[in-house]
């Protein structure tokens, strides 16, 4: 796991697609949706599993109870679709499990459009200067949100503990 003793941003923010799961969701899922029944994971029309990376509710545990916020940004086209799996997928936080969508406290900006768009209604909603942000995000075009002041980092192979610890180097180096 990252090193999560201060400093910290303040709120990190993460993509959905090929950032926390391995998928587009509006290209590579057909609805309906069923969660299986640990809610690790859930079904679509096709029979396809459908589950975040290994690691990543193991991180957004650890990061909850380091007491950073979090957010999502994502451009989706089937928001819809992906708030449904958020609901369906559950995450352990610290002794009790959540809900994935739960764990975001409705920082969820999930719709077409520019990331920088995303990225100012989190700020507006937060109060959090962007200075004491951190984005992750698997497309290196969403690299103009630095123009705001946060930091993002390009995920090359999904959400796990390197490029937290990676993510996190550079926003230290970017910041202290």
């Amino acid at each position: 796991m990252a090193d999560l003793s201060p400093p910290l941003p303040k709120l990190i923010i993460f993509d959905l697609d090929y950032t926390l799961w391995p998928f587009w969701i509006d290209t590579h899922v057909t609805p309906p949706l069923r969660p299986n029944p640990e809610h690790s994971s859930a079904t679509d029309r096709t029979g396809e599993q459908l589950s975040f990376y290994t690691q990543v509710p193991s991180i957004l545990d650890s990061l909850r109870s380091a007491g950073v916020l979090l957010g999502v940004a994502s451009r989706t086209s089937a928001p819809s679709l992906a708030r449904q799996l958020l609901t369906m997928l559950h995450v352990d936080v610290g002794a009790e499990t959540r809900r994935a969508l739960d764990v975001f406290d409705g920082r969820l900006e999930i719709y077409p459009g520019s990331k920088i768009r995303h990225m100012e209604a989190l700020q507006a909603r937060t109060g959090v200067a962007y200075r004491d942000m951190l984005f992750f995000d698997d497309e290196s075009r969403n690299r103009d949100t630095e123009k705001l002041g946060l930091t993002m980092w390009l995920v090359r192979d999904g959400m796990s503990n390197e490029e937290l610890r990676k993510g996190l180097a550079e926003w230290r180096r970017r910041t202290c």
